[in-house]
C-alpha cells in the first residue's frame, strides 16, 4: 500500500488481512492493515488500528481508523473474537464433513448457512 498512513512492522498484528469498506452509496473489498498495541513506556489504553488500502479507493481519502480500549475492554473484545473464530471453524469442519458426505450420495441435499450476530 502506497501512501500508507500506519507504519507496518514485524510486530504488526495483521499485515495483510481482508477488509470491507460500506457507505450509502457503494461497498467495495480491499486489503487492510490491522494492529492492537500498546505505549511502551506507561501504557494507558490499548489501541486497535485499522488502515485499508487506499491505492483504486475512489470513495474515501487515505486514512486509518483507531479504538482506543480500556484493559477491560480489549479483553472482551479479544474473547468475542474467539468465540466466533471458534464458530467459524467449527462451520467450516462442519461443511467440510457434509460436502464428503453429499457427494458419497446420489442425492442432492441442502447446505445451511450460519447466520452472524
Amino acid at each position: 500500500m502506497v501512501n500508507r498512513l500506519m507504519r507496518v512492522t514485524a510486530h504488526t498484528t495483521l499485515d495483510l488481512a481482508d477488509a470491507v469498506v460500506t457507505g450509502h452509496d457503494f461497498e467495495d473489498e480491499r486489503d487492510a492493515v490491522v494492529d492492537a498495541t500498546a505505549a511502551r513506556r506507561q501504557p494507558d489504553h490499548v489501541k486497535l488500528q485499522l488502515e485499508l488500502d487506499n491505492m483504486s479507493e475512489t470513495h474515501l481519502p487515505a486514512h486509518m481508523e483507531e479504538v482506543r480500549l480500556t484493559p477491560e475492554q480489549a479483553r472482551a473484545l479479544a474473547a468475542d473474537l474467539e468465540k466466533h473464530a471458534g464458530r467459524v471453524e467449527a462451520a467450516a469442519d462442519s461443511g467440510s464433513s457434509s460436502e464428503a458426505d453429499s457427494s458419497s450420495t446420489s442425492t442432492a441435499g441442502s447446505s445451511s448457512e450460519s447466520t452472524s450476530e
